[in-house]
């Protein structure tokens, strides 16, 4: 009887659910997204604003080309005059699964916008396997994909990696890691860049 006492404590009941959790975690990659999406909630991973991206990303950026699905190329230099915001991601990141509704939100919001422009850029090099996750997930957002290789000035290999063009063509904000874009400030300053 002492024995069973000691098995079934509290602290080895929790110890016990926290590695059940984290394994979850390691093995099923929703789980992981679904855990930042809850922090999301609370607060945490909130884009930074005032985070300036490095001074090389402020010289004229280079012209990257982007396949839709049905073929057709889009020339990035072809948005000049248009915000531009683009996330690099794959269907395998679960920070990129979290923040997914959060930019899809955000979409939501400048869909038909004249002066913003998104571009949801693949890193798999396996589009219909991202199209099937934007479907599945009723996601409005078009998956696109690089062409050739992206130039390190807009993602250093690391996904997600969210950039932000001017309507100029010039960097204005680059993260690496997840974020909830649908917050008040990201909105605002979109707002006003597009006017």
């Amino acid at each position: 009887m002492e024995m069973n006492k000691k098995w079934f404590s509290v602290s080895n009941i929790i110890t016990a659910v926290m590695v059940v959790f984290l394994a979850a975690m390691v093995i099923k990659p929703e789980v992981k997204a679904w855990t930042i999406q809850a922090l999301m909630k609370v607060g945490l991973f909130q884009p930074r604003i005032n985070k300036k991206p490095d001074t090389a990303s402020m010289e004229a950026l280079p012209n990257v080309f982007f396949r839709k699905g049905d073929g057709q190329t889009i020339d990035l230099s072809s948005l000049k005059g248009k915000v531009i915001f683009i996330n690099f991601w794959a269907t395998w990141c679960p920070p990129c699964i979290a923040e997914m509704p959060s930019i899809n939100a955000l979409y939501g919001k400048f869909k038909d916008h004249e002066n913003v422009a998104f571009l949801m850029v693949d890193v798999d090099g396996n589009y219909q396997k991202s199209d099937s996750f934007m479907k599945k997930h009723q996601y409005a957002l078009e998956v696109v994909s690089a062409t050739g290789e992206i130039p390190p000035v807009f993602m250093q290999g690391a996904v997600p990696t969210t950039v932000i063009l001017d309507r100029e063509g010039k960097m204005i904000y680059r993260q690496e890691g997840a974020a909830d874009y649908n917050s008040t400030e990201l909105v605002d300053m979109i707002s006003k860049m597009a006017e």
